[in-house]
């Protein structure tokens, strides 16, 4: 089957400049699996209340500083909702609810809201899964109609920067799995690690709960009409695009609105106007926010000094850098890395 066209993927600018932002900012925000298990289940069943994200981090991923989850229904139908007032959503096979925000919400038989998440009930379950105290099929109910739910939770970063789950609503549904695309594809192997207890089976399942959420959005992307806003709405624009691709190959560079007005092949005005918009930061601010998201990735991982780190991302000045990164995190650059490391 050919692939349809994706904007993540085939913009111009992310070729001819080896740069991918979407790759970029999962790797600085630290995306990893946290919890994958597919839930077998029979009506009448309570629903499953998830408390929020915060929380679930505390339990599944202490490093991160919140869980994205998103439920895949492969057979049957759920109803899943936040305790934000909106409606519930049906979920019917071949949709994918995902709460990027690390909301409370539930899912289950019933579109009654049920009552909140208790916390301790709620991390208790999930940590026993994650310890291995239940199997990666989870089966409860004894009908014989039953329901097939992949279910994932992956830590990640939010601050400084994480333009991602920024640009994404506190809950979306993407629908119409099976046209044998890569999310199939990668659906297909989750089922067939399902039924297998071969060695390195829990990594697989692990890494493959992250790249159906990256597919997840890829799919998004594609179904997100022209008048949609937000930093993954500007990759269907051309300037905005190679503007936000040019930032992210050269984040260290000295860049002036004027010239990367000129190298996206857009109008300053255009470009401020454009990016603003869509993006939702100026592209200065922007760039700004990128670099101190990209060190605070240096921060946590290496073992460069702060003064190396500040040049990495385009500080000729120490003090200048760690006043803009403690504006954007609320502690000095030394302070970051000493409790990321702690962490």
């Amino acid at each position: 089957m050919t692939e349809r066209p994706n904007p993540l993927t085939d913009h111009p600018a992310f070729s001819t400049l080896g740069v991918d932002p979407l790759s970029d900012v999962l790797a600085t925000i630290r995306l990893t699996g946290a919890l994958f298990f597919l839930s077998d289940l029979a009506a009448p069943l309570p629903a499953a209340r998830i408390p929020d994200g915060r929380v679930v981090a505390r339990a599944l991923a202490p490093n991160a500083q919140n869980v994205v989850s998103y439920h895949l229904v492969v057979k049957g139908r759920m109803w899943a909702g936040l305790y934000d007032g909106s409606a519930p959503v049906s979920l019917e096979a071949g949709c994918v609810w995902v709460v990027p925000r690390g909301d409370p919400y539930y899912i289950g038989f019933d579109p009654r809201l049920p009552a909140p998440p208790d916390p301790v009930e709620g991390v208790a379950f999930l940590s026993g899964l994650q310890a291995g105290a239940l199997p990666f099929v989870v089966r409860v109910g004894q009908g014989a109609d039953r329901s097939f739910v992949v279910c994932a939770f992956l830590g990640c970063d939010q601050r400084p920067f994480n333009p991602l789950v920024g640009s994404l609503p506190p809950c979306l549904v993407v629908r119409g799995l099976g046209g044998g695309d890569r999310l199939d594809r990668l659906i297909a192997m989750t089922m067939e690690e399902a039924e297998t207890a071969a060695p390195g089976s829990s990594a697989i399942r692990l890494r493959l709960a992250e790249l159906i959420f990256v597919e997840t959005i890829r799919r998004h992307v594609n179904e997100m009409s022209g008048g949609a806003d937000g930093w993954l709405a500007g990759f269907k624009d051309e300037a905005v695009g190679r503007a936000v691709a040019l930032l992210h190959a050269q984040p260290a560079r000295t860049w002036t609105l004027p010239m990367l007005a000129r190298e996206a092949g857009s109008s300053r005005s255009a470009l401020a106007d454009r990016f603003t918009r869509l993006v939702g930061h100026p592209p200065m601010t922007y760039l700004t926010l990128w670099r101190m998201q990209v060190a605070a990735q240096l921060l946590a991982d290496g073992r460069s000094k702060v003064s190396a780190v500040a040049r990495d991302v385009g500080y000729d000045s120490e003090a200048a850098f760690s006043r803009a990164f403690k504006r954007a995190t609320g502690v000095g650059p030394s302070l970051w890395r000493e409790r990321r490391h702690a962490g």
